[in-house]
């Protein structure tokens, strides 16, 4: 479904819209940017990625929140592999709030809060968007969700912040290798609103240019720049 995107200019590629509580994949080629846009402020996007070059490589939470000593990510962050290589670099971010620690929705936790009802949640959409890849359960690791805060307490419990989106912010997410990218585009598991109600997204390829020697990204940490250095060399 081609929409009117405004203001990606003569760099789209494609553009597509994914409904409340769909799932979506396809693979982002090196040095290309995938731009997601929370079209209606509902937030809610559960991401997971794979080196498409060879799946078993991951994203892993724990490596990109530890090597960047923060839980927060945003505009000149890196989304890390459990292989210390680079996947996605965050180029451009109109919210600054994308969870990383908190996890995906399962049939479970949506029956609990929405009640009895034929609910999408992120767990099956995962397994139902992996399996067309020859991927399943095993393949599952912990989640990023886009357009979400979470904060945590000084006892350590999850506390959902609402309201953090906004119409129209989007991400950017420059791929450093192939990336096979499965989406879900479900509530967040921690999302206090009663109602089931997930809306759209935008999702749109865009071109992006070389990185030059000043590239945020790639200069902004000694720890970034070794991540690069591991990237490149899969690439030799």
């Amino acid at each position: 479904m081609a929409v009117e995107t405004g203001g990606v200019g003569p760099g789209m590629i494609w553009n597509e819209v994914v409904p409340g509580g769909s799932y979506w994949s396809r693979v982002i080629r090196r040095g290309t940017i995938l731009r997601v846009v929370d079209l209606e402020g509902g937030g809610g996007v559960s991401l997971l990625c794979y080196n498409a070059d060879n799946p078993i490589e991951r994203y892993n939470a724990a490596d990109t929140t530890k090597v960047q000593f923060n839980i927060f990510l945003t505009k000149g962050m890196l989304l890390y592999s459990d292989m210390g290589r680079v996947l996605f670099s965050i180029t451009e971010d109109t919210c600054g709030h994308h969870d990383t620690i908190a996890g995906c929705s399962t049939a479970t936790s949506v029956s609990t809060r929405y009640g009895p009802g034929a609910w999408r949640n992120t767990r099956d959409n995962f397994l139902n968007c992996l399996a067309k890849h020859n991927l399943g359960k095993k393949d599952i690791a912990p989640n990023l969700s886009l357009f979400a805060r979470v904060q945590v307490e000084p006892d350590g419990t999850l506390t959902f912040v609402p309201g953090v989106s906004r119409p129209g912010n989007y991400i950017d997410l420059r791929a450093e290798m192939n990336v096979l990218v499965v989406l879900s585009n479900t509530p967040h598991v921690l999302d206090t609103n009663k109602t089931y109600n997930p809306t759209p997204v935008l999702l749109v390829g865009l071109r992006s240019s070389p990185p030059g020697p000043d590239d945020l990204c790639r200069t902004r940490t000694p720890e970034a720049e070794r991540g690069f250095a591991n990237t490149n060399s899969f690439f030799l």
